[in-house]
This record gives C-alpha cells, sequence and structure tokens, in this order.
C-alpha cells in the first residue's frame, strides 16, 4: 500500500502545481506553451493506398464529408482518427484484411 500512496501524493503534487500554473496564466503572470499535434496529411495517405475518396471512405470506415474536410484543410482529425489513418499508412492490406473478417 505504501507505493499506492506514494503515486497518489505524487500525482496530487503534480495536479496542484499544474493548476498554479494554469492560475499563474490567467492572471497574465506567465505565458505557457500552447503544443499541437503535427498536422497528418490525409490525402497523401489515400493517395498512397490508391483509391478514391469513395473507395477509401468505404473500405476503412471513414465518413466520406470527414475525409472530404480532413483533405482540404478544413479540420483535422482527432487523436483516435490520426492513429487510425496511421496505421492504414503503413499497414494497408493489414487493416483491409482485419475489417474484413469483421
Amino acid at each position: 500500500m505504501p507505493k499506492k500512496a506514494a503515486k497518489t501524493r505524487s500525482f496530487g503534487a503534480d495536479l496542484i502545481e499544474g493548476m498554479k500554473l494554469v492560475l499563474a496564466h490567467q492572471r497574465g503572470k506567465i505565458e505557457l506553451e500552447q503544443v499541437w499535434p503535427k498536422p497528418i496529411d490525409v490525402k497523401a495517405i489515400r493517395k498512397g493506398v490508391k483509391m478514391s475518396q469513395a473507395e477509401f471512405s468505404r473500405t476503412y470506415g471513414i465518413s466520406k464529408r470527414a475525409l472530404q474536410e480532413w483533405e482540404q484543410g478544413g479540420r483535422q482529425p482527432d487523436s483516435a482518427a490520426r492513429s487510425y489513418l496511421t496505421v492504414i499508412a503503413k499497414e494497408p492490406a493489414v487493416v483491409r484484411r482485419a475489417l474484413a473478417s469483421e
């Protein structure tokens, strides 16, 4: 049990420290760095598997509208979609096989 308590205290201390930083930022005392994920090139992934938007959408179960918005830069995929697209980019055949066996 002592290890769990130590982790809780460590987490609690980290949480308090984080909230102090947020408060200082809100009060204009410090500037916090914003970290954004690197954009993912959805069109390049789709072109890499040599599919039209309709084929890619149907094959991988992604909304055609979402695909269009991602490709046109209207919005970026969320973290789960980014991960899924990364796997498709690296192992498209494996993803197709996995989806076909459903």
